[in-house]
Formats: C-alpha cells, sequence, structure tokens
C-alpha cells in the first residue's frame, strides 16, 4: 500500500492524504468473528466523562482477533487480508487444518496462500507463533505475551516490533521496544516473527477536523485559550505563559513529566 493525495477540489482537500488499499482482498468481514461495539463517548458506569475528547463518529463492528494464537501445532492458511476499523494495522483470516477460522494481525510481507504455524516446533519464519525460548537472538517479533497464556500485548500497532536482545540463564528474554524501552519478559511467553504492516499509517495527513470526527475524535480546546477557573494555564493578558510549568487541567505535569511512581524490576532501560 503507498500513501495517495487528494487532488484539491477545495480547500480540505489540499494537503489531505490516505492510504491506498490494494492490498485488501476484501471487505466483508468473516460474519462468525465480527460482534457489535458500543460506543462510551467516553463517559463511565455513571454517565460522567472520563477521557475527554471521544464521541461521534462512524459506525463499527469488532473483529474477535486471535491474539493468543489458540490453534497450537496446528497449520493454518491465510486466505484473506482485510480492513479493521478498530486497529491501524491489517488482519488476515486464517483457515486451520481442523477448519477453525480466526483473525491474525499481518506482519508485513506476509501474503495470501502462506501458511503459519503456532507452535514450540515450528521454523521461527514470518507469521510464525513461538515461545520467546525458542526464537533466536537479534529476531524482530510482534504480539508478545506479558504472562504465559495471557495473548498478546505488546507490539501490536501498525510498524511496530520488538528486537530480542538476549536470553538470560533465570528464564527471561532481553525485548527492545518500539519506544525504545528494554524491558525483561519470560522466556515461556509466546511471540510472533515478523514486523507488523502498514507502517505507512503514520505518515497520513488528516486535511480536517471532519476526519477526525469520523473516527470518534472531539476537537479539544488549548488550556491557554481558557478561563484561569478551567485550566492552569488560563488567564493573563494576551498570549500568557501563566507562569508555571506544563499541567493538565487538575495539575498534573505534563509535557515530560515522570509520573511512574513504582520501579518494575522488569523494565532495564526505561524509554526517553
Amino acid at each position: 500500500m503507498a500513501i495517495a493525495r487528494r487532488r484539491p477540489q477545495n480547500p480540505s482537500l489540499r494537503f489531505q492524504t490516505y492510504l491506498t488499499n490494494e492490498d485488501v482482498t476484501t471487505s466483508t468481514p468473516h460474519k462468525s468473528l465480527v460482534v457489535g461495539l458500543r460506543k462510551s463517548g467516553g463517559r463511565n458506569a455513571y454517565g460522567r466523562i472520563t477521557v475527554r475528547h471521544i464521541g461521534g463518529g462512524a459506525q463499527r463492528k469488532y473483529r474477535i482477533i486471535d491474539f493468543a494464537r489458540t490453534q497450537k501445532d496446528i497449520p493454518g492458511k491465510v486466505t484473506t487480508i482485510e480492513y479493521d476499523p478498530n486497529r491501524n494495522v491489517r488482519i488476515g483470516l486464517v483457515v486451520y487444518a481442523n477448519g477453525a477460522k480466526h483473525y491474525m494481525l499481518l506482519p508485513e510481507g506476509l501474503k495470501v496462500n502462506t501458511t503459519v504455524l503456532a507452535s514450540a516446533q515450528a521454523e521461527a519464519r514470518l507469521g510464525n507463533s513461538l515461545p520467546l525460548s525458542a526464537i533466536p537472538v537479534g529476531f524482530m517479533v510482534h504480539n508478545i505475551e506479558m504472562t504465559p497464556g495471557s495473548g498478546g500485548k505488546l507490539a501490536r500497532s501498525a510498524g511496530a516490533s520488538a528486537q530480542i536482545m538476549s536470553k538470560t540463564e533465570d528464564g527471561y528474554a532481553t525485548l527492545k521496544m518500539p519506544s525504545g524501552e528494554i524491558r525483561m519478559v519470560p522466556l515461556a511467553c509466546w511471540a510472533t516473527v515478523g514486523v507488523l504492516g502498514n507502517a505507512e499509517h503514520r505518515n497520513i495527513t488528516w486535511g480536517k477536523a471532519g476526519r477526525s470526527r469520523n473516527r470518534g475524535i472531539r476537537p479539544s480546546v488549548r488550556g491557554m485559550a481558557m478561563n484561569p477557573v478551567d485550566h492552569p494555564h488560563g488567564g493573563g493578558e494576551g498570549r500568557s505563559k501563566s507562569g508555571s510549568h506544563p499541567q493538565s487541567p487538575w495539575g498534573k505535569g505534563a509535557k515530560g513529566t515522570r509520573t511512574r511512581t513504582r520501579k518494575n524490576r522488569l523494565i532495564v532501560k526505561r524509554r526517553k
């Protein structure tokens, strides 16, 4: 896929770009792997907004992804490449030899009719899922478990991957995460070999506010544009910096302030 530019028939289209979908093979998801999805509008069970700037957006249906690669030791064939509105990476429908069908995240370079396998004895090649203990040092992996059997949690977005740096004698693999963080993960955790595709997604220029609204993102107002009662940055004459460090509306430090209080022994080097 590539980034295409719109023809500027009006001002909002002048710098707008989008991803082409020539890699997508079908526009209809597999019916048994789709469930309804209700929007929260950023509100909790009491109806109070707990996450700002969420609301509206086009209707979606959720595609059930097999993050745990549950069909162990059974080969499967990738039959379709599909768009998923709930994530920025493509998904593929895998039909296994026993007739089971599951969606998986598609790594870069995995084509239709490719056979994939989740097994401790599988070859460490693109699309195969193995325990970290069976993947050689230096390989790039994604969809990494944090605890054995929990399903993939780390490196699941477009273009993401982690590199296996080393393995320790006490049962841990040292991974370099996409953020630059270096952390340890138990060798019994499973991961999938390869780098996730659709890395160009980060280079899209959305072009107009309406595209963000279609994605369920509401506008955000700068704190500097508010009154002092509404935000720590508010008030002042003209464009005022308010005489304080950048803060959230509730006084928490922002833009670089370290907020982690507990030290995690598994993190060898924190992200910058």
